[in-house]
């Protein structure tokens, strides 16, 4: 399962690349690319969400290790908690404003001005990854150890 995942975020990575580097070679030949900036956006946040889910899976989101790694053994595991509660509350953060986005501009059928880009099934993706990173953070605690 983790590997259809990375390659799915691979996949989003590479065509926001390729929509850029078109964009970009098609402005110099006067053949601009209309809505790149519009499949960009989709692109990311697509390839962030599921490396924001990796990361989390992986237990490699960035940490300062000059103090953590001079800490014992058991004070090493409360900070580890410490710092996955903290990353925890975050997100649940950003999943409640964006629900309450999404909940509240749902039935206004928002997209993107040039290609119609539904917006509200981003959103919705971009949630179902935020639930996806909570549940993976909340075994982490709850384990007490990397998953």
């Amino acid at each position: 399962m983790r590997s259809i995942i990375v390659w799915i975020g691979g996949a989003a990575l590479l065509a926001a690349t390729a929509i850029d580097t078109l964009a970009v070679i098609g402005r110099h030949v006067g053949l601009p690319l209309i809505g790149s900036i519009e499949l960009m956006q989709g692109a990311v946040l697509v390839s962030a969400s599921i490396g924001i889910i990796v990361a989390t899976l992986d237990g490699s989101h960035a940490r300062v290790r000059l103090l953590i790694d001079r800490l014992r053994p058991t004070a090493r595991k409360i900070a580890d908690r410490l710092s996955d509660t903290l990353t925890l509350i975050f997100v649940l953060c950003l999943l409640a404003g964006s629900t309450w986005l999404a909940a509240d501009l749902w039935d206004a059928h928002e997209q993107s001005e040039m290609l119609g880009v539904p917006w509200a099934l981003l959103r919705l993706f971009a949630n179902i990854c935020l639930v996806v990173t909570s549940a993976a953070l909340v075994a982490r605690i709850v384990r007490g150890a990397k998953l």
